[in-house]
């Protein structure tokens, strides 16, 4: 019984790493290179009325250590008044606010938006709060938004 239970625990945990199933990562194609469709995002947050904390250019970051690195850009934004919720729920989440959302070039080209799913956070930091589970439930629903909007032409 106790095999039993390690393997399903086991096979639990490598179907909620695959990042293709959407259960902690989400991912969507950008019809836009890297920089459109941070711009793109950055214009969305400033009308949403979310705070833009950072922008990260992994690549320039790269070339400034004479390295290379197709394009990857991390966005780093919020809203203060859901982390705050959020985080008197269980201050750990504070390791994953403000909400990232990564731009990603691969080799043929193609541009990838991906963020981490909110309601994984539920698993993460143990919460069971049912305002702060509809919170994340709603952060989610706006990350992909937000992805969906940056990724159009």
């Amino acid at each position: 019984m106790r095999k039993l239970l390690v393997l399903g625990l086991i096979g639990f945990a490598l179907l909620g790493c695959d990042a293709k199933k959407g259960t902690f990562l989400e991912t969507v194609e950008s019809e836009n290179d890297v920089p459109t469709a941070v711009a793109k995002l950055k214009k969305l947050i400033e009308d949403q009325g979310l705070t833009h904390f950072n922008t990260i250019d992994h690549q320039a970051n790269a070339h400034a250590v004479q390295m290379n690195l197709k394009p990857e850009t991390v966005v780093v934004f919020g809203n203060p008044k859901m982390g705050t919720v959020l985080m008197n729920c269980n201050p750990s989440i504070g390791l994953d606010l403000p909400l990232r959302i990564l731009f990603t070039t691969n080799y043929e080209g193609q541009t990838t938006i991906t963020y981490t799913n909110p309601e994984y956070w539920s698993l993460k930091h143990n919460v069971k709060d049912p305002k702060c589970l509809e919170i994340l439930k709603k952060a989610k629903i706006a990350l992909g938004a937000l992805a969906e909007e940056a990724g159009k032409k």
